[in-house]
């Protein structure tokens, strides 16, 4: 009953027309790989609120980067960088995009990019996706002094659900011919995805039983993932657009 629910709800949601009102929505206006995961990731770093000012925001970075993301990683300097001295999405502000650029500019110039250090930190977390995404994020800032920038950046090193991450992550590696995911980084198995988990997507959870935890915190996801990966130890995370179909469902009814 639970697997026949998941399956209608993925199928409902997993679809192109579910791309126009989503986040994933901002990446799939470029067509260079490079372009799609800067563009992702900074998309879904200031994913959370109402997804009208997620898409707003985020397409106003893409502008403040001259709607060329990898290019500007590349070419530009500090002095470029001062344009998102104003920027503000809630409570991720111009201070932090400017470390995120400075940190992602370093990534692309001198480090192979977003995909580079992340498949070597899964390498060298024997797949292990929670020390993968913590390692993941201390390459990001290398010797760098996140401050309270660093709490836009999730670490399940310190239990955190890490759910923006979750998503990106979903975003790069996942491939099917539905349209949405990209299937970039295809040598991360997506077996190894884990769920993003929110009040939302948690709550449905619950209520399907296959999730017992009451914190949505990394132990939660792990729970979550496991009891997942029984319906389809392939592809489990494909399942996120059945929770988060639940949660929109919850939410507007």
């Amino acid at each position: 009953m639970v697997r026949e629910f998941l399956d209608s709800e993925h199928d409902r949601f997993n679809r192109a027309d579910f791309i126009e009102s989503d986040p994933i929505s901002i990446p799939h206006r470029y067509t260079h790989k490079e372009d799609r995961e800067i563009s992702g990731f900074l998309t879904a770093t200031i994913s959370w609120g109402q997804r009208q000012g997620i898409l707003k925001n985020a397409m106003r970075m893409m502008e403040l980067m001259d709607d060329q993301p990898h290019a500007f990683l590349l070419d530009s300097s500090k002095v470029d960088w001062q344009r998102f001295s104003r920027y503000v999405h809630r409570t991720f502000n111009g201070s932090d995009s400017m470390l995120f650029i400075d940190c992602l500019s370093v990534l692309y110039r001198k480090k192979g990019g977003l995909h580079q250090i992340f498949s070597k930190s899964f390498q060298a977390a024997n797949g292990d996706m929670g020390l993968a995404i913590s390692k993941f994020r201390s390459e990001f800032f290398g010797d760098k002094l996140p401050g309270r920038t660093g709490k836009h950046f999730s670490d399940p090193n310190r239990n955190s659900a890490a759910k923006r991450l979750c998503m990106y992550l979903r975003w790069m590696v996942r491939l099917d011919n539905r349209g949405v995911d990209f299937g970039l980084w295809s040598d991360i198995p997506t077996s190894s995805l884990m769920c993003p988990l929110d009040v939302h997507s948690g709550r449905v959870a619950r209520g399907l039983g296959i999730l017992q935890r009451s914190q949505n915190d990394w132990k939660a996801v792990e729970e979550l993932s496991k009891n997942l990966r029984m319906f389809d130890p392939i592809d489990p995370c494909k399942y996120d657009f059945a929770l988060f179909g639940g949660g929109v469902s919850e939410r507007h009814s």
